[in-house]
């Protein structure tokens, strides 16, 4: 997958590196800001219960 896309980016290794950065930083963003948010209210983190050993 990765070769597949260096090969598909436009320019030399310098502009690839650049844009391969730019690619891992909008696929980071969208995980944080759109995708995190909409599953978090599905998973079970949220009903913690502390258990004291008693």
């Amino acid at each position: 997958m990765y070769r597949w896309i260096w090969r598909h980016l436009p320019g030399g290794t310098a502009t690839r590196s650049v844009l391969s950065l730019l690619l891992a930083l909008a696929a980071a963003a969208l995980l944080l800001f759109v995708v995190f948010p909409w599953v978090e209210p599905h998973l079970p983190f949220t009903a913690v219960t502390v258990d004291r050993g008693r």
